[in-house]
């Protein structure tokens, strides 16, 4: 489910930051006060977000909307994603920034559609390696389309990286019992990068292991070690680094309990045209 829209201050910040000084060429031609009608709708097959935050745009600008496809819908060539009347300064006020919003947004939720619709019912998570200042919203885009969000930072959740251990002189037994003590209401996830690494983790006893960049074959591989370590507790196996549509199914079949993701970020974003009409 889509998170709720984005509050005012910040519509307000993107609406700002294209028209700052005012619309130079509406202006200059002398049509502002001319009443209009313009309609958003998908030049292609998409996932829909964001187009709460449009509407509120151009409402923030003066017109009026009537939503027709709110986040998280699928749909087609064609088919309305709002339509807005009013005076057509307020429209071409809004219209680019709207426009680019939805684009943007669905198509990382049409991104994350997809590898869901691979996952096989497994969760998809979606790291946060979202583009700076776009959280919130990256975040929305992603349970648009189905998934889930891995982290939303660092002050969230325990993840272990290689990075963290370089500064370790413990064994690692000794750290996950350090870390069960001083944040005990959280999973311990580890990040490893090979096979040996990922046993000495779950033997230490923690709750997730995120296989970095393991094949479909290693990660399976893996999975079955450690089914033969007696009295060993298995950790959900999370398949992370370089997860897209076109894999996912492998890495589910392999055994993966998770995939976790940040390819929708890159994804391109989907085609919105358009239209304006006079009605004056």
């Amino acid at each position: 489910m889509a998170s709720a829209t984005a509050p005012d201050h910040v519509l307000e910040a993107l609406l700002a930051e294209d028209v700052p000084c005012g619309d130079l060429t509406t202006d200059a031609l002398r049509i502002g006060n001319r009443t209009a009608r313009m309609t958003f709708s998908a030049r292609q097959a998409m996932v829909v977000c964001a187009s709460e935050e449009a509407a509120r745009i151009i409402e923030l600008s003066g017109a009026h909307v009537h939503l027709e496809s709110p986040s998280g819908a699928g749909i087609g060539p064609s088919d309305l994603i709002l339509s807005a009347e009013g005076q057509a300064g307020s429209l071409h006020r809004a219209w680019k920034t709207a426009q680019t919003l939805v684009e943007w947004a669905s198509g990382i939720a049409s991104a994350t559609a997809a590898i869901v619709a691979n996952a096989g019912g497994i969760p998809v998570a979606c790291t946060r390696k979202n583009v700076p200042g776009t959280k919130a919203l990256s975040a929305k885009a992603v349970r648009s389309g189905g998934g889930l969000m891995h982290r939303l930072g660092l002050s969230e959740t325990l993840l272990v990286f290689p990075e963290h251990r370089l500064f370790l002189d413990e064994a690692p037994a000794r750290t996950i019992q350090r870390l069960r003590r001083t944040q005990p209401e959280k999973k311990i996830v580890v990040e490893v990068g090979g096979m040996d690494a990922a046993l000495v983790w779950a033997e230490a006893g923690a709750d997730v292991l995120q296989l970095e960049k393991f094949t479909p074959d290693a990660l399976a591989a893996c999975i079955t070690a450690l089914a033969q370590r007696e009295r060993l507790v298995r950790p959900l196996i999370a398949a992370a680094g370089g997860i897209r549509a076109d894999n996912a199914a492998a890495y589910v079949a392999a055994g993966a309990d998770l995939l976790v993701t940040s390819a929708p970020y890159a994804a391109p974003a989907k085609d919105v045209q358009v239209n304006f009409r006079s009605t004056t």
